[in-house]
């Protein structure tokens, strides 16, 4: 296959996927190939590499244009040149609640953030039959992820606190980037939840991280999302069951793949 990934030049997750799809023939791109933004330089960069199949893992949080807007242009893009669409979305579609999500969960986002993402995911799966909208959750596990580096500085004393009321799943980059691929390869259509095994507070992985990177766990402070003026999402597990019958990767749990001794 011809993979095309979006975020595959310096993203986080899209450069561990363009590694997973290494057996395949792989066009990382990035902001500078071209502004997804811009529906004609999207159209002129599926134009000119033809792939069999888009994953577009590019996003700005804090850009609802780049992450919503755009894509929506990646989605129409990919269904002109009948190319299949992997779409990473994101656990924030949801607004939270004490049962996890599954895949038949109504969206209803409380964010700019997860509004985008609802963006997102709509026009794909209007845009052509073969898309699969991929929800996941944090991402870290490397040592590299913006987490991680989060939990390190906070263990050796920055100030700050991590919510211990939040409840997500989080996901190692490299098995969610596995996952990705084998997506890409495979005719799951629709919607997969792609969460690891263990729902955790932020301060329980912070603290996992810190012990296994030796450093000491009990100086985290703990603080609660649901205390800020504008907390969003608190609880918002996601149900990955589906995928563990459908997918060969397997989608370890934080206290797996972050256990003292275990390799980053």
């Amino acid at each position: 296959m011809r993979l095309l990934v979006t975020g595959g030049r310096t993203g986080y997750l899209g450069r561990r996927v363009v590694a997973a799809a290494a057996h395949h023939e792989v066009v990382a791109v990035g902001s500078a190939d071209a502004d997804v933004r811009d529906p004609a330089a999207v159209d002129a960069l599926v134009d000119r590499h033809r792939p069999d199949v888009v994953v577009h893992t590019a996003y700005v949080q804090a850009d609802p244009e780049v992450t919503g807007a755009g894509a929506v242009h990646v989605a129409r893009a990919a269904a002109r040149v009948g190319a299949r669409l992997v779409l990473v979305s994101s656990d924030v579609v949801f607004g939270g609640r004490p049962v996890p999500y599954d895949e038949s969960a109504t969206p209803d986002p409380v964010s700019a953030y997860g509004v985008a993402k609802v963006l997102a995911e709509t026009a794909a799966l209007a845009s052509n039959p073969d898309v699969v909208v991929a929800r996941t959750s944090l991402i870290l596990g490397d040592g590299e992820s913006g987490h991680e580096r989060l939990f390190r500085s906070l263990a050796l004393g920055a100030h700050g606190a991590l919510f211990e009321d939040e409840r997500r799943c989080p996901v190692h980059v490299e098995d969610l980037a596995a996952a990705l691929v084998e997506l890409a390869a495979n005719d799951v259509r629709g919607v997969l939840h792609l969460g690891g095994a263990d729902a955790t507070s932020r301060l329980e992985l912070g603290r996992l991280v810190a012990r296994r990177d030796g450093l000491d766990a009990t100086v985290l402070r703990a603080g609660r999302r649901a205390d800020l003026p504008d907390p969003g999402p608190v609880d918002v597990r996601l149900d990955s069951s589906l995928a563990s019958r459908l997918l060969a990767t397997r989608l370890r749990g934080a206290r797996e793949f972050l256990a003292p001794g275990t390799t980053r």
